[in-house]
């Protein structure tokens, strides 16, 4: 009997953090609190720029635009934000869309599953993704079930189970 496997990504869908950037921008243009903010954001691959006149309210911009992510079922362990910093007459904040897994994250996810899991379990790293393999299909949903309470700052998805 042939090895069963998965992959653990983290994949995030552009078109919906579109989606979830327009629709802040269109509330922070239409929302009285913004008024006289001149509350901005702006889109550009995987960065993300939020502008306003007072630090209170590039805050307040970076909660409306999470509060747009999470009602498109984008995961806010996918956003990376920043501290908001003075930029001339406003205030800035710079976020980005985290993909990929990382090496120390891989890393981890790979000690605890060699750790944790099921002795048949085996895992090994390709790039930003981690590949699961056993002979035993209830070892690696059982594998799933530890990665999914695993305490990791990326999202995780589970794809190619086969």
């Amino acid at each position: 009997m042939a090895d069963s496997s998965f992959d653990v990504v983290s994949k995030v869908d552009h078109q919906e953090v579109a989606n979830a950037v327009n629709q802040a921008a269109k509330e922070l243009s239409q929302r009285y609190d913004f008024k006289d903010a001149n509350a901005s954001i702006d889109l550009n691959d995987t960065r993300i720029l939020l502008k306003a006149v007072s630090e209170e309210r590039v805050k307040a911009a970076l909660d409306v635009l999470q509060s747009k992510l999470i009602r498109r079922g984008i995961s806010l362990k996918s956003l990376d934000s920043g501290d908001p910093y003075a930029s001339g007459k406003e205030y800035r904040i710079e976020a980005g869309i985290k993909e990929g897994i990382d090496q120390p994250n891989a890393k981890k996810l790979s000690k605890l599953i060699r750790d944790e899991a099921p002795k048949s379990v085996k895992s090994q790293i390709q790039g930003d993704e981690l590949r699961v393999q056993s002979k035993s299909r209830d070892d690696l949903q059982a594998a799933i079930q530890l990665l999914k309470g695993a305490d990791v700052e990326i999202d995780l998805q589970f794809i190619n189970f086969r």
